[in-house]
């Protein structure tokens, strides 16, 4: 499967980075790639990238939408993503490991919460000019601090990061999104328990033993905190799965099947085509058409 695994785009994955924070110009690694930044994921990393001027196209996962100045796009940690920039394009990446989010006063996890919503619309566009101003400004003095390393910038960089975490959240507000719950340990350690073994355990038992709960009190109370049942986070993140490897990969349908641990390739199937309507090959056909 060519879906590259990056820290930083064209860098080696580091899945030990903590407390990391980088910021960039958009020109700065895009002039280099044709400004066009080819679909890949980071293990770790959560990204907000500010498009202050220009615009362009972003691929995640297998849909496509064009963006354009000013706006905050959110990529969160694991999402397939890409970009085709039009040369004009000015304005920040921002990167970091989710441990450093924790550092940034607030420890219910709220913000980052509703940022994480944004994995099926990771475009935001920005209504006021000065907000983007703003916006870019705190990426300048968070760039700043960490090129000077003086004392106490870690601190410094950091304060930065909540800035602008709260300012994107903020903005996140007028859309008028549902409301979500805190982070929530127990969901938070499903989800990477899913993520370590979702290709050969789709059973709850497992991942209930794992979290010393019944499935059922598993059940109930990723319910009650994501208003999805824990199967249904098990069978979303194999769909994902599946998908990429359709869209991204030539990989024949049986193949696929095999390596997701599927009993054979027409249980994969039937299981794609209850999931999304539409058979894997129709899909393949479709997402090779429109990417």
């Amino acid at each position: 499967m060519h879906l590259p695994l990056f820290h930083l785009y064209g860098e080696p994955s580091d899945p030990r980075a903590f407390n990391f924070v980088h910021a960039e110009t958009i020109p700065a690694r895009c002039s280099l790639h044709d400004w066009r930044i080819g679909v890949h994921r980071h293990a770790n990393l959560f990204q907000i990238l500010l498009i202050e001027l220009g615009g362009g196209e972003i691929q995640y996962e297998t849909s496509i939408r064009a963006f354009s100045a000013p706006a905050v796009i959110v990529v969160p940690p694991t999402m397939a993503h890409g970009f085709r920039f039009q040369s004009s394009t000015g304005g920040w990446v921002l990167s970091f490991t989710e441990d450093v989010t924790r550092t940034i006063g607030d420890p219910a996890g709220d913000t980052m919460a509703l940022l994480k919503t944004l994995t099926s619309a990771p475009v935001v566009s920005v209504p006021e000019s000065r907000d983007m101003a703003r916006l870019c400004d705190l990426c300048t003095s968070l760039s700043e601090e960490r090129l000077l390393s003086r004392a106490g910038f870690r601190v410094a960089v950091n304060s930065y990061l909540a800035l602008i975490a709260i300012d994107v959240m903020r903005l996140l507000t007028t859309r008028h999104l549902p409301a979500t719950h805190s982070t929530d340990v127990v969901v938070e350690k499903l989800l990477s328990l899913i993520e370590g073994n979702f290709r050969h355990q789709r059973v709850l038992n497992f991942y209930a033993s794992k979290l010393a709960m019944t499935p059922d009190g598993l059940n109930k109370h990723v319910k009650r905190m994501t208003g999805l049942t824990a199967g249904q986070l098990i069978r979303q993140r194999l769909l994902t799965e599946a998908k990429r490897q359709l869209a991204f990969s030539s990989q024949p349908i049986s193949e696929i099947a095999y390596d997701l641990a599927y009993a054979d390739p027409s249980h994969f199937v039937r299981s794609f085509r209850k999931e999304t309507g539409i058979t894997p090959l129709a899909f393949r056909e479709e997402t090779t058409r429109s990417i």
